[in-house]
C-alpha cells in the first residue's frame, strides 16, 4: 500500500467515523443537544485546542501570507460567483424576457455568494490539517481561519447577507459575535503564553483535551448534517460548490508558487480553501432570510465532496509536489 493510500486511511478512519457517529446519533437525540454541544466546543473546546496546538506550532516562516491568501479567495469566490450570476441571469432574459430566472431573485443570490466565499475552516479544517501534517503546520491553518475567514464570514459576509436579505437589524449583532468569539481571544493568550512552560501533567492534559474537542467536532458536524432535511436547487448548489472547491483551490493554489510558498504550508492553505462552505453560512442565511435550500443543500454535498476530492488535492499539492 502506498504512503498516500496509508494517510488516506490514517485520515478517514476518524474523519468519517466521527462524522457518521454524529450522523447516527443526531437522529435520536433531542434536537437541542447539537445546539448544546456547539455551544460548548465554541465556548470551552476550541479556544483549548487552539491554547493546546500553538504552544506545539511552527510560528517561523512567511505565515502572514496565510490570511493573506484567505481574503483572496474570499473576494476571487465572490467575483466569479457575481459574474456567473450577472450572464445567468442576462442569457435567461435574453431567450424569454418575462422569465425569472431563480438566479434573480435576492435572497438566492445572497445564498450562492456566501456558499461560494466561505469554507468550513474550522470544525472540519482543524482536525485535517492536524491528521495530515501535525501540530507543526496548525498555526498555517489557524490564522487562515481566525484571521481569513473568521472575519470573512462575519465582515463581509454580514454586509453581503445584509445587501441580499431582509434582516439588517442584526449586522451589529453578528457584528459583536465576530469581536467576542473566544477563539480569537484565545489565539491571543496563546501567542502570549506559548513560551511559558507547564508543568508535564497540565500539558499533557491540555493536548488530550485539545483531541477530544476535534474530535467532537467531527461529531457536532454529523449531527447538524442529519438534521438538514432540504435539497432543493442542486443545479446552483453545483455551481457555487465548483467555485468554492475547485476553481477558486486551483488558481490561487498554483499561484501561491509565485509568492515562493511550496510544500506543507502551500498544501495547508490549498486545503483550507478547498473546504465545503461554513455552517457559518447557514446561521448568516437564517439570520438574513436568505436562501435556506440552497445553503442547506451546499453543506450537506460540499462535505460530502470535499472528502472525494481529498486525494486529488494531496496528489496535486502534496509536500511532495512542493
Amino acid at each position: 500500500m502506498s504512503n498516500l493510500a496509508i494517510k488516506l486511511l490514517q485520515l478517514y478512519l476518524p474523519l468519517v467515523g466521527g462524522v457518521v457517529l454524529g450522523w447516527l446519533i443526531g437522529g435520536v437525540l433531542p434536537k437541542d443537544v447539537p445546539a448544546a454541544l456547539g455551544k460548548f466546543l465554541f465556548w470551552v473546546g476550541v479556544p483549548i485546542s487552539i491554547v493546546a496546538f500553538v504552544r506545539h506550532a511552527d510560528l517561523s516562516g512567511p505565515i502572514w501570507i496565510a490570511p493573506l491568501v484567505a481574503w483572496a479567495a474570499i473576494l476571487l469566490g465572490a467575483a466569479i460567483a457575481h459574474a456567473f450570476i450577472a450572464l445567468q441571469v442576462h442569457r435567461v432574459r435574453l431567450t424569454s424576457p418575462t422569465a425569472v430566472p431563480p438566479l434573480a431573485r435576492k435572497p438566492t443570490q445572497g445564498s450562492f455568494l456566501l456558499a461560494s466565499m466561505v469554507g468550513n475552516t474550522g470544525y472540519l479544517g482543524y482536525p485535517v490539517i492536524l491528521a495530515i501534517l501535525g501540530q507543526q503546520y496548525f498555526a498555517w491553518a489557524l490564522f487562515y481561519d481566525l484571521l481569513g475567514t473568521m472575519f470573512g464570514a462575519y465582515g463581509l459576509g454580514v454586509v453581503m447577507a445584509a445587501r441580499f436579505g431582509k434582516n439588517e437589524r442584526n449586522c451589529a449583532h453578528l457584528t459583536r459575535t465576530m469581536l467576542t468569539n473566544p477563539a480569537l481571544w484565545s489565539f491571543g493568550l496563546a501567542l502570549a503564553s506559548r513560551d511559558i512552560p507547564l508543568p508535564a501533567p497540565i500539558e499533557f492534559s491540555l493536548q488530550k483535551a485539545a483531541w477530544m474537542a476535534i474530535a467532537l467536532s467531527l461529531v457536532l458536524i454529523g449531527m447538524r448534517l442529519s438534521q438538514l432535511s432540504s435539497w432543493r436547487g442542486l443545479p446552483h448548489v453545483w455551481i457555487s460548490l465548483g467555485i468554492k472547491m475547485l476553481l477558486v483551490p486551483l488558481i490561487l493554489g498554483y499561484g501561491l508558487q509565485f509568492l515562493g510558498l511550496s510544500g506543507a504550508p502551500r498544501l495547508v492553505i490549498v486545503l483550507q480553501m478547498a473546504m465545503p462552505p461554513a455552517f457559518a453560512t447557514l446561521i448568516l442565511g437564517e439570520t438574513f432570510h436568505l436562501d435556506r435550500d440552497l445553503t442547506v443543500a451546499a453543506l450537506a454535498i460540499g462535505s460530502i465532496g470535499f472528502l472525494l476530492m481529498l486525494p486529488i488535492w494531496l496528489w496535486l499539492f502534496g509536500a511532495a509536489n512542493g
